[in-house]
């Protein structure tokens, strides 16, 4: 019993910790988030029906651009990797149902350095030959760098995206 009591009070100060960190966000408005400019902006409101229950459907777009005096690096080793801690910030819309498979959130994540590799090998034939392959060698966000992406809200009828945002570098 006191283990989970204290697995409780453990989990909610995690959450509330998160969400402690966390900026409410409004259409139109830009914030600064640990040196990065943060903006949203509602792009179209349409009003659905979805099991019989009426919704608004907002499409939204995000942009983070890094205002501060760092770049921020993820370089890649020689053996593959799985890197899965490339985002910058995340905006969450709290009040957003996520019905019709579409978004809660949005996470802006740092650009993809590509590089051409060249590799030799024989062929069906059996001739020797060289091809090119792009992979990623590292992913970057530098200084006045800038990131976008879009979304799909859908709300209860008559509210608007209760959204916020949070760094998470």
């Amino acid at each position: 019993m006191k283990n989970s009591i204290f697995l409780f009070i453990l989990l909610v100060t995690i959450g509330f910790g998160t969400f402690a960190n966390a900026q409410k966000i409004t259409d139109g408005q830009t914030i600064d988030v640990n040196g990065m400019s943060v903006t949203f902006n509602i792009t179209n409101k349409e009003s659905i029906e979805a099991g019989g229950k009426p919704y608004d459907r907002y499409k939204v777009s995000a942009t983070v651009k890094n205002t501060s005096d760092k770049s921020y690096n993820i370089r890649l080793s020689s053996s593959p990797q799985i890197v899965s801690n490339i985002g910058i910030v995340e905006l969450d819309c709290i009040n957003a149902t996520g019905a019709k498979l579409t978004s809660k959130k949005i996470e802006l994540k740092m650009k993809a350095q590509m590089i051409n590799v060249t590799y030799y090998a024989y062929d069906k034939s059996g001739k020797y030959t060289n091809s090119i392959i792009p992979v990623i060698g590292s992913y970057y966000f530098d200084q006045g760098d800038t990131i976008s992406d879009n979304a799909i809200f859908i709300v209860p009828q008559g509210q608007a995206p209760d959204v916020t945002v949070r760094s998470l570098k």
